[in-house]
C-alpha cells in the first residue's frame, strides 16, 4: 500500500518523517487562497472592461474566431469549444450559460453576443441546446476589443500555458456600469444595474473638463438605471443619489400600465413593461394564484397577450374599481413592483476588490482608457519606425536597383555585402531580400517619398499626443463622443426604456381596505374578551355557544372591510381588523392575543368605526368628555390613551354623541339631563364632571335629541319617551347631583337602548 502523499509544505521532514501542521492555521491559509480565488477569477467584474474572466475569454475567443458583427455565425458548440479548450477549463454548460446571457436582450442592455436560434425568452424558458444555436459578436463587443492587437492591454498565459489571453480588454464602452453585473464570491457580492451608455458617456465626458466633478452633478447626468426591460422607478431622487454616491443602496421598479377604455364604461389595464429580472410566466401564475386565493378581490381576471412585446391584461372586478386602487393593490402583493439592491463592488485595477461610487468608476475606466490610448500610441510610433526603416532601405534599393540584383545574384553572402556597401540596417536588408520580383515595378522614388512624409508627419503628432496630457484627455473625449453618438437617444438601442416617476399617494388604509373582499359579517363579543365574525348579518343569536362561564356581551352587524374600535376599563383605544376574525364554529380568540391590552383592563365595549361620528367616552366616577371617532384609531396593538383614568377608577362607558342633551343616570338612581353644549370637547383627558355622585357611580348615559325627547327601554320591552317639559325637574347643569329617576325607570339603571 503506497504512502498517502502529503500536502505541498506539510512534510515530509528531512529525516523521512512527516511534519505537524496547525489545523487552523492551514485551513485558514487553504480557505484564503480559495476565496481569493473566488473573488479574482469567478466573481466580481473588473471596473475597466466591466467582465468577469468567463465572459472576456467568451468574447476574445469569438475574435479569435473572427465572428466578427458583419460576418457569419457559428455553432455555440463550437464556441464553447474553443473557450474551453483554450481559455476556460470548466464546464461546457457553465460557459455555454454565460454566453446565452450575454445573447438575451431582456437580460443584458446591451448585448455582447448576437444570437441565431433560440435564446430563452423572458417569461423564464431556457435557451435550447448549444448544438442547435449560433452566434457572432455585436458591435458593443467589438468596441470592447478595439487596438487588442495593437498592445493596448496586458497579456497572461492561459492554463495550460500553450496560449496568451488579454488580463482586461481594451474596453472602448463603458460596460461595467451599461451592462450591470451580478455575482457571489466568497464573504462578498456585486449586483450592478444596467445604466444608459449615452448618460454614462455624458458624465465621463463632464468628468474630464471637470476632474473634480461633485457626486451630486453626476447624478443629474446619469438619473438612475435603465434597465432592459424598462419599467418605471419610483426610488425618491434623495435615495437614488444616495445609492450612487455610496455605491451601495437600492431602486424600486414597477411595471408600466396603461388603461384602455371598453364599451358601456368597462375598462382593462395593460402591462406593457415589467421589472428587470422577473419571469413573465411566473408573475401571471403569482397574481392568478392570488385571484383564486381571494386576495385581489379587485381583480376580476388575467391573461397573457404577449407576442414579441408585452402585453399582460388585467381585468378590474366591476367598472367601479378605480384603476389607481387596483394597480396599488397588485404592487403591494405581486413582483409588478421588485427592488433592485445596487452593491458596484468590484475589482480596481484587477487586483482590488472595492466597493465604488458612481463618481470613481468612472474615473477608473477613463484612466484605462488613457493608458490605453498611450499605449497604443506607443505601438503605433514602433511601427511607424519600423516602416520608415524599412522605407529607407526601399530607397536606396530603388536607386540601386542593377546593382542590387548584381549582389543578389553574384555575392555569396549579399546580406552582409550590401550592410557594408550601402550602410543598411539589418531590417532594411531583409526588406529587401523578402521583396518578390512583381514588387520592382511598384518600387517608385515618388510613392516611397510621400508614404515617407505621411508616416514623418504622422509620427510627429503621436510624439505630440504621447507627450501632451492635455491631448491624450480630448483624443479620449473623442472617442467617448463617437461611442455615444452611435448609442444616442435617437437610436433603437440607445433611447432610455426606464422612466421616473413618483409612486401615487394613495392612503394605506385604502390600499388594505381594497385588498378585502366586501362581506357581511356578524361581530360577536364574549363577557370574557372572546372576540369572532359570523358570515352573514345573523338576526337569531339564540344559537350561539360560549365557553363554560361565559355569555354574550355585544353582538352586531359589520362588513369585513370596517374597523372594529375596541374601548376598555383603562381608557384605550384598539383597532382590530375583522377580516382577521375567526369564524366558522369557533368560539372565538381572545382579544388579548390580538392587542397589548393590560392584564387588569377589561372590554368595555366594541362598534364598528364611523369617522363622521363623535363619541362621549364617561369614567365610573362621572368625567367624561367628547372625542371625535376618527382621533382614536390606533395603528399599533398598544392601542391609543384617550380617556386618562387612575385606580380606582376605570373607563365605564362609550356612546355616540348624535343630540344636543345628555342624560346621565347613576347607581344611586339618580337622574341627570343637561345640554351636551356644556361637555367639552378633547382628544385626550380625564374630562369634565358630568354628575356628582355622594354614594355609587354612573351606570349609563345617553345623547339625545330635546325635540324628541328622552327615551328608555322598561324590563318588560315597552318604549317610554318623556319630552324636555316632562323631564324639566331632572334638568339642569352638569356636575349636579340630579334626582331620583322619573317612576317606571328600569331598576337596572340603563336606558336600555345602547347607544353605538
Amino acid at each position: 500500500m503506497g504512502q498517502k502523499p502529503n500536502l505541498p509544505g506539510d512534510g515530509p521532514g528531512p529525516d523521512g518523517t512527516i511534519l505537524p501542521v496547525n489545523l487552523r492555521e492551514a485551513l485558514e491559509e487553504r480557505y484564503l487562497a480559495y476565496a481569493l480565488s473566488t473573488i479574482m477569477n469567478r466573481a466580481l467584474p473588473d471596473v475597466r472592461d466591466g467582465l468577469k474572466p468567463v465572459h472576456r475569454r467568451i468574447v476574445y475567443a469569438m475574435r479569435e474566431m473572427r465572428l466578427n458583427p458583419d460576418g457569419g455565425y457559428k455553432k455555440c458548440a463550437k464556441v464553447v469549444g474553443e473557450v474551453m479548450g483554450n481559455f476556460h477549463p470548466h464546464g461546457d454548460q457553465a460557459i455555454y450559460d454565460a454566453l446565452v446571457r450575454l445573447a438575451q436582450d431582456f437580460a443584458v442592455r446591451y448585448p455582447l453576443v448576437d444570437g441565431q436560434g433560440n435564446f430563452g425568452n423572458i417569461d423564464g424558458d431556457n435557451a435550447a441546446a448549444m448544438r442547435y444555436t449560433e452566434a457572432r459578436m455585436t458591435v458593443v463587443a467589438d468596441l470592447l476589443l478595439e487596438g487588442i492587437d495593437e498592445d493596448a492591454v496586458d497579456f497572461r498565459a492561459t492554463y495550460d500555458g500553450e496560449g496568451r489571453e488579454p488580463v482586461v480588454l481594451p474596453g472602448a464602452f463603458p460596460n461595467l456600469l451599461a451592462n450591470g453585473s451580478a455575482g457571489i464570491a466568497v464573504g462578498m457580492a456585486t449586483n450592478i444595474p444596467p445604466h444608459n451608455v449615452a448618460e454614462l458617456c455624458t458624465a465621463a465626458l463632464h468628468l474630464i473638463k471637470h476632474p473634480n466633478a461633485s457626486d451630486a452633478t453626476l447624478c443629474e447626468l446619469v438619473p438612475g438605471p435603465d434597465f432592459p426591460t424598462g419599467g418605471i422607478i419610483v426610488s425618491a431622487r434623495s435615495e437614488i443619489a444616495e445609492a450612487y454616491r455610496t455605491g451601495r443602496g437600492s431602486f424600486r421598479i414597477r411595471a408600466r400600465w396603461t388603461k384602455e377604455e371598453g364599451s358601456r364604461g368597462a375598462y382593462e389595464v395593460v402591462v406593457t413593461e415589467i421589472p428587470y429580472q422577473v419571469p413573465k410566466s411566473r408573475l401571471i401564475e403569482q397574481i392568478a394564484n392570488l385571484i383564486e386565493a381571494r386576495k385581489l378581490p379587485l381583480v376580476g381576471n388575467i391573461r397573457d397577450e404577449s407576442a414579441q412585446d408585452v402585453r399582460i391584461v388585467i381585468e378590474p372586478k366591476s367598472r367601479a374599481v378605480d384603476p389607481g386602487l387596483m394597480m396599488e393593490s397588485l404592487f403591494r402583493l405581486t413582483d409588478l413592483e421588485a427592488r433592485f439592491s445596487m452593491n458596484v463592488n468590484v475589482l480596481s485595477h484587477g487586483q482590488v476588490p472595492k466597493v465604488m461610487p458612481l463618481g470613481q468608476v468612472l474615473r477608473e475606466w477613463l484612466a484605462h482608457r488613457k493608458v490605453v490610448l498611450v499605449r497604443r500610441s506607443h505601438f503605433r510610433l514602433g511601427k511607424i519606425a519600423h516602416r520608415l526603416e524599412v522605407l529607407g532601405g526601399y530607397l536606396v534599393a530603388y536607386l540601386n536597383l542593377d546593382e542590387v540584383i548584381r549582389i543578389i545574384r553574384e555575392e555569396d553572402d549579399p546580406k552582409a555585402f550590401m550592410i557594408a556597401k550601402f550602410g543598411l540596417t539589418d531590417v532594411q536588408v531583409e526588406a529587401i531580400l523578402n521583396m518578390r520580383l512583381r514588387a520592382l515595378r511598384k518600387l517608385e522614388e515618388i510613392e516611397i517619398r510621400t508614404e515617407h512624409d505621411r508616416l514623418v508627419e504622422e509620427q510627429a503628432d503621436l510624439r505630440d499626443l504621447v507627450g501632451s496630457d492635455e491631448r491624450q484627455w480630448k483624443c479620449v473625449g473623442y472617442e467617448i463622443s463617437e461611442v455615444r453618438k452611435a448609442f444616442g437617444p435617437e437610436t433603437p438601442l440607445g433611447r432610455r426604456r426606464t422612466g421616473f416617476a413618483d409612486a401615487p399617494a394613495i392612503d394605506l388604509d385604502d390600499i388594505q381596505q381594497a385588498m378585502i373582499e366586501r362581506e357581511p359579517i356578524t361581530i360577536v363579543l364574549s363577557e370574557r374578551g372572546w372576540i369572532r365574525a359570523l358570515k352573514g348579518h345573523i338576526q337569531d343569536l339564540a344559537g350561539l355557544t360560549f365557553k363554560e362561564g361565559d355569555h354574550l356581551k355585544r353582538a352586531f352587524h359589520a362588513q369585513t372591510t370596517d374597523k372594529i374600535l375596541l374601548f376598555t376599563t383603562g381608557g384605550r383605544f384598539f383597532t382590530l381588523d375583522p377580516s382577521k376574525f375567526p369564524g366558522g364554529r369557533s368560539q372565538g380568540e381572545p382579544v388579548r392575543l390580538m392587542v397589548d391590552m393590560e392584564k387588569d383592563q377589561d372590554v368595555v365595549t366594541a362598534f364598528v368605526h364611523d369617522p363622521e361620528r363623535q363619541l362621549l367616552v364617561v369614567s365610573a366616577a362621572g368625567y367624561g368628555f367628547l372625542v371625535p371617532e376618527k382621533e382614536v384609531v390606533a395603528n399599533t396593538r398598544k392601542g391609543k390613551q384617550v380617556l386618562n383614568v387612575t385606580a380606582p377608577d376605570e373607563a365605564k362607558l362609550c356612546v355616540a354623541a348624535e343630540g344636543d342633551h345628555v342624560a346621565t343616570i347613576g347607581t344611586n338612581r339618580k337622574m341627570l339631563v343637561f345640554p351636551r353644549s356644556q361637555v367639552m370637547e378633547m382628544t385626550r383627558g380625564k374630562g369634565v364632571r358630568l354628575q356628582r355622585f355622594k354614594d355609587g357611580e354612573i351606570a349609563d348615559v345617553r345623547t339625545f335629541a330635546g325635540a324628541q325627547g328622552l327615551s328608555w327601554v322598561d324590563s318588560a320591552g315597552r318604549v317610554h319617551t318623556r319630552s324636555l317639559a316632562e323631564l324639566l325637574d331632572w334638568t339642569g347643569d352638569r356636575a349636579q347631583a340630579g334626582r331620583i329617576a322619573p317612576q317606571g325607570f328600569p331598576k337596572s339603571n340603563r336606558f336600555g337602548t345602547p347607544g353605538l
